[in-house]
């Protein structure tokens, strides 16, 4: 069975930091394009960052550029969001995803995990 398993969510005060995590299992995800997505309560799924299989690309939405940073290692089939300077505009769901393509930034992706809550306190 092929899984998405993200940690690192929590309760943060605004400025504060978090990281994520996700780890894959099931299948090796080194060739895919990985990312996150987060679900605001009343608001659609919106775009956060992806990274390519090989690191060498990266996208950010407008709304978290400079403050958070996506990173990846293949060995450990994992990808990360180092979170800082936070918002209380940054809560949400956050969701790793996987998809062959870093076109899943406007689709669904392929591979999607559960989610992790993070809450961020004014």
């Amino acid at each position: 069975q092929v899984q998405l398993v993200e940690s690192g969510g929590g309760w943060v005060q605004t400025g504060g930091s978090l990281r994520l995590s996700c780890a894959g299992s099931g299948r090796t995800f080194s060739r895919y394009a990985m990312g996150w997505f987060r679900r605001a309560p009343g608001r659609e799924r919106e775009f956060v960052a992806a990274i390519s299989w090989s690191g060498s690309s990266i996208l950010y939405a407008d709304s978290v550029k400079g403050r958070f940073a996506i990173s990846r290692d293949n060995a450990k089939n994992a990808v990360y969001l180092q979170m800082n300077s936070l918002k209380p505009e940054d809560t949400g769901v956050y969701y790793c995803a996987a998809d062959p393509s870093l076109g899943f930034t406007t689709r669904e992706p392929d591979y999607r995990g559960q989610g992790t809550q993070v809450t961020v306190s004014s």
